[in-house]
């Protein structure tokens, strides 16, 4: 539980600045709880850990390159958290497909891919939480996306191209959860 409080208080550090930012970080370390049976017990922490920390990258103190996932692993790993959690804020919620929009791909392969259930439950808490931490579907939170940026935004283009791969991992995770509810 140290993991999680520690990522807590570093998160609230550089993310609470950031206004409507916090509530949605708030709210998806509280959706990577609830979708913690879906992992096993050694992995739940750093679910929650992850969670609470993949938006880091957004404070203006460490957002160097202005891509989020990038700068918060970067900083994540000057600091010495687990390996396993800068990769997961690394590649959270499709960045290697904005990376690649950007011409990021290189210094995003600076941390692996870690392609498991855990990254897809992180992605689920993620892309299942609104801006402001309201709960969404993930087809309404991706279109939330969308209506934000234009056609030719690199986000838009991002997640036009990752929406279908995505909802792959968030049909994963709501089925792990599934078969781990008891019947």
């Amino acid at each position: 539980m140290e993991l999680v409080q520690q990522a807590a208080e570093t998160a609230e550090r550089f993310v609470a600045p950031l206004g409507r930012r916090w509530l949605h970080v708030r709210a998806v370390a509280s959706r990577a709880e609830e979708l913690q049976e879906a992992l096993p017990p050694e992995d739940r922490d750093t679910l929650v850990a992850a969670a609470w920390l993949h938006d880091i990258g957004y404070s203006e103190e460490i957002g160097h390159t202005r891509f989020h996932p990038l700068d918060g692993a970067r900083y994540l790993r000057e600091q010495h958290w687990p390996e396993r959690i800068v990769n997961l804020v690394a590649h959270h919620s499709g960045a290697r497909f904005e990376a690649a929009e950007r011409g990021l791909e290189h210094e995003l392969a600076e941390f692996p891919f870690e392609d498991s259930a855990l990254l897809d439950a992180l992605v689920t808490a993620d892309l299942t939480t609104g801006p402001a931490g309201q709960r969404l579907t993930y087809s309404g939170r991706i279109d939330e996306i969308l209506s934000r940026y234009a056609p030719d935004d690199p986000v838009h283009r991002t997640w036009v191209k990752a929406r279908p791969v995505l909802a792959e991992a968030v049909a994963r995770t709501e089925q792990r959860l599934a078969e781990a509810q008891p019947k």
